[in-house]
């Protein structure tokens, strides 16, 4: 029987410097192996899907564990949601075939970005959306987003000195909805290079303020200049949601 474990992991990533393990610094995958080595006694490593950058949360990061015994995937999951702190809890576990690699074998992940669009800040949305006093065009920013779709070299929306082999990414789905002054941007994609959903985002709302067009929008992705691209939007927006395996419905 096999010990590879997929899970399922939200966290509020507020307080940890990303999703990986760093040197001196707060990781939600430091603390989720942490918690595996209280109850196994021994070092056990976690593999994820991918990064998350510092401040990004996630509703749907996945993670896999090879177990150094037999132990029940839903006995695991209680036993870390008991020793994981408040903002990191196991949604789900389950046992999945020896070879799966949760990064290698995913199809596609989702991520969503919310905004705060009214004038006044809120305290309680501070930690997770982007406050955005200026009005905002929610038919242009629509309609930027739909330029994204398709297969595109993204290089000039990754952060500088970023290694990826290749910076092309075919991007699935990528539009906005409101929720009155809440406004949720949407994005699916074979895979994502650090800073890009982020700044995707920052011109999206320069859209949205008017201050790019399209023709401005498909002239910066085509450059492939980083230094034509805005700043990426705040990592407090920023939502893993899924990462799909075996199809994309």
């Amino acid at each position: 029987m096999s010990r590879t474990i997929k899970l399922t992991i939200e966290y509020d990533g507020t307080d940890y410097c990303g999703w990986q393990l760093q040197s001196n610094q707060q990781s939600v995958q430091g603390r989720i192996e942490a918690a595996l080595a209280q109850i196994f006694q021994t070092a056990v490593r976690v593999h994820g899907s991918g990064r998350t950058d510092a401040g990004v949360h996630a509703r749907g990061q996945i993670a896999s564990v090879v177990l150094p015994r037999e132990f029940a995937p839903d006995d695991l999951k209680r036993a870390l949601n008991a020793l994981l702190p408040y903002d990191i809890a196991v949604t789900a576990a389950e046992r999945v075939p020896e070879n799966f690699n949760p990064r290698r074998d995913a199809l596609s992940r989702v991520y969503e970005y919310r905004l705060l669009n009214r004038l006044a800040r809120s305290p309680l949305e501070h930690r997770y959306a982007w406050h955005v006093p200026a009005p905002l065009d929610f038919a242009a920013m629509r309609s930027a987003a739909a330029i994204f779709v398709g297969e595109h070299d993204f290089t000039a929306l990754r952060s500088l000195g970023s290694d990826e082999r290749t910076t092309i990414r075919r991007v699935f789905v990528s539009d906005w909805r409101r929720q009155e002054e809440i406004f949720i941007y949407r994005v699916e994609a074979t895979s994502f290079m650090r800073h890009m959903v982020r700044t995707m985002v920052t011109m999206m709302v320069d859209a949205g303020r008017g201050v790019l067009d399209n023709e401005r929008i498909v002239a910066i992705v085509a450059s492939r200049d980083r230094a034509l691209a805005p700043a990426p939007a705040p990592a407090a927006g920023l939502y893993l949601i899924d990462v799909r395996y075996g199809n994309r419905s």
